[in-house]
């Protein structure tokens, strides 16, 4: 059991929250084997699901966010519970599914080195993953953690709480700046205690930009649980869950240097038509839009994906329960991935008989539910070999949650660490079978680089180069990256 739950002196309205609804939803669906012992209904053709990991407690318990991608080209991920001392992992797999773990959390005296990570690990520049634990920590409320592919952690900071004035309780991924550092949310902590979004340096120096509920009403918004995204104009934006002008949650901007403005507060329009408590965080397509969703209001009450430009005009794109027997999902609580052919992919809690779902939506808003299954996915990720890698928080033969793969047809591609830089900086290319390449190009210019593995290249942005999609020429393929790289001054 997460200890967050404990530091709730209200338990009922603990309950009664979306975030209660979602972890009971999520993790105790019942001892129902997702992929091996229950109906799995394949929506789309030509379709290929595998159960890679089965966790079993020792490994690891109720991943809550899908793995990531490491250079070596395995995955590593988080487990909100079990492990050596029953308070989460890092773990690392093959795509076979290979698994071994890395660590198990509350492995200092008093949880020193955090509890409970409930976020997807970062890849940072430097080839090393960073992440948050949700508890644990020297305070108790929470921590930022940086961990090597080989195992060892470092913690960088333990957060302090309302009485330092900092957040309290991350359980958001970090994101990294285009100035090299990280950017991060709390869910609670902060001077009025509902959150907050933060900045820190590679080696642990914090830095509160911004404490919510700082206006009346707390219309500037409360509790931002997911991620931040820094998009093309140097400006982060994300989602709170509650607050905003009608208490349901809002969009929101916020500059390197603190300046937060609400972009669009929820449930504007009658009987919340345009969604309610937007849980996740957003997308920005390379149309400059940007994408989430909610995972309440919406025409039928169970959540929607809207749209919503820089300049904040909102659209709803999907509104769940929209077929028959809630076909299409309900309670999207995951954030989008804009994948192969600029398209966005995102799961569901709910569903036929409150199984989960996966879907596809086009930025123009044309939705594909792409499986149903009987127990809830927490989110996936598309891999280089074109397979969506995620999680679920339970199910599996322990009923203690999966690790599974989906073909859905897709080809190969490559995706850059990071997706900017200036010209001369040195980007990891993230692919599959490189060995042999023969050419990389940043939008048609040629780069300089050296295949270090079979699945990474290290390339340098070449003089002259713009933003565009990076090229890579192997003896198999000619892939490409799904998201332009942009070039930065």
């Amino acid at each position: 059991m997460s200890l967050r739950r404990e530091k709730y002196n209200n338990r009922q309205a603990y309950e009664a929250s979306p975030k209660w609804r979602i972890e009971k939803l999520g993790a105790t669906r019942g001892a129902c084997t997702i992929f091996l012992f229950c109906a799995l209904i394949a929506i789309a053709p030509a379709q290929t699901f595998h159960t890679l990991i089965n966790f079993d407690n020792a490994d690891g318990a109720r991943p809550a966010a899908p793995p990531v991608q490491g250079p070596d080209g395995k995955f590593y991920g988080t487990t909100s519970d079990g492990g050596a001392n029953a308070l989460g992992t890092v773990y690392k797999i093959t795509k076979t599914g290979q698994l071994s773990t890395l660590y198990s959390f509350c492995s200092l005296e008093k949880c020193g080195d955090g509890a409970n990570p409930f976020a997807q690990l970062l890849l940072a520049i430097d080839g090393d993953f960073y992440g948050t634990t949700s508890d644990g920590g020297t305070h108790a409320d929470g921590s930022v953690f940086k961990i090597t592919s080989g195992g060892k952690l470092t913690r960088l900071y333990s957060f302090r709480g309302r009485s330092f004035g900092e957040g309290a309780f991350p359980n958001g991924s970090l994101i990294q700046g285009t100035d090299g550092n990280l950017y991060g949310t709390t869910g609670g902590g902060g001077r009025s205690r509902s959150g907050t979004v933060f900045k820190m340096t590679p080696v642990g120096k914090l830095t509160t930009l911004y404490s919510f509920c700082a206006k009346i009403h707390c219309t500037d918004g409360s509790e931002p649980d997911a991620g931040l995204v820094q998009a093309t104009d140097g400006n982060f934006y994300g989602t709170t869950i509650y607050g905003g002008a009608n208490g349901e949650g809002t969009v929101f901007k916020i500059t390197p240097t603190g300046r937060l403005t609400v972009l669009y507060s929820f449930c504007s329009e009658t009987n919340c038509t345009d969604g309610e408590n937007p849980y996740a965080g957003l997308a920005q397509a390379t149309n400059g839009d940007f994408y989430g969703t909610t995972i309440a209001g919406g025409a039928n009450g169970y959540g929607t994906v809207f749209k919503i430009t820089s300049g904040a005009t909102l659209s709803t794109l999907h509104s769940f329960c929209a077929e028959a027997n809630c076909t299409d999902g309900s309670t999207p609580t995951t954030g989008l991935v804009q994948g192969t052919a600029g398209n966005f992919y995102g799961a569901t809690l709910g569903g036929t008989n409150n199984e989960g779902t996966a879907f596809r939506i086009t930025p123009s808003g044309q939705f594909t539910t792409l499986y149903n299954f009987d127990i809830p996915s927490m989110g996936f990720v598309q891999g280089t070999d074109g397979k969506l890698y995620g999680v679920t928080a339970g199910g599996g033969t322990n009923d203690l949650g999966t690790v599974y793969s989906l073909s859905v047809g897709y080809g190969p591609f490559v995706e850059t660490v990071p997706t900017s830089g200036k010209v001369g900086t040195t980007v990891k290319i993230l692919g599959t079978k490189l060995t042999g390449s023969t050419s990389v190009s940043f939008n048609g210019t040629t780069a300089t680089f050296t295949v270090v593995s079979s699945s990474e290249i290290d390339a340098t942005v070449p003089t002259g180069a713009t933003t565009g999609k990076v090229k890579v020429i192997t003896p198999r393929h000619k892939l490409s990256t799904n998201v332009p790289f942009r070039v930065t001054k």
